[in-house]
C-alpha cells in the first residue's frame, strides 16, 4: 500500500471541524448565485470550465466563457481577512501558499483558453460581485 499522508488535524475537534467544511454551496456562493439569478443570468454550478484542467469553478457561464470562483478568506489568503493559524502554523502557511499558486495557474490557463476568470472573496458584497460578473458575461455576449 502507498504511504499514508499525515493528518493536518491537531486534535479530534479540529478534525471534526475540517471535515464539516463544505466544498460547494457555501453561504457566500449561494448569495452570489441568488443575486445572479435575480439579474436573469443562468449558469452551471461547480463545473470544470476546461475539461482537461482538473479545476472546478463555482459558477460557469459556458457560452460567454466566464468562470467565477468564490474564494474563502482563510483558504486563499485574503489580504484583508486572512488569519494566521496558531496551531500547525507552518503546514497552514504552506497550504495557503499552494492554494494561491494553484489559483494563479488556473487563472492563467483560463486566460490562455480565452476565458475570463473572476475571483470573488467570500466577504465581498454579493450584489456588487454579481454586478461585476454580469458585466463580464454581458460584455462577452455582445461580441
Amino acid at each position: 500500500m502507498g504511504e499514508q499522508r499525515p493528518t493536518a488535524a491537531s486534535s479530534p475537534g479540529v478534525r471534526k471541524s475540517m471535515q464539516s467544511n463544505k466544498g460547494r454551496d457555501t453561504k457566500p456562493e449561494l448569495a452570489l448565485r441568488r443575486a445572479l439569478h435575480a439579474m436573469g443570468l443562468r449558469y452551471r454550478v461547480s463545473s470544470r470550465p476546461l475539461p482537461k484542467l482538473r479545476r472546478t469553478a463555482d459558477v460557469v457561464f459556458r457560452p460567454a466563457r466566464v468562470a467565477v470562483f468564490v474564494d474563502g478568506c482563510f483558504w486563499h489568503g485574503c489580504p484583508v481577512h486572512h488569519t494566521v493559524a496558531v496551531t500547525n502554523a507552518g503546514y497552514w502557511a504552506e497550504k495557503v501558499a499552494r492554494n494561491r499558486e494553484r489559483d494563479g495557474e488556473t487563472d492563467r490557463a483560463l486566460i490562455e483558453a480565452d476565458w475570463i476568470p473572476i475571483r470573488i472573496w467570500e466577504h465581498e458584497d454579493p450584489l456588487e460581485a454579481a454586478v461585476r460578473v454580469a458585466d463580464a458575461v454581458r460584455s462577452r455576449r455582445s461580441v
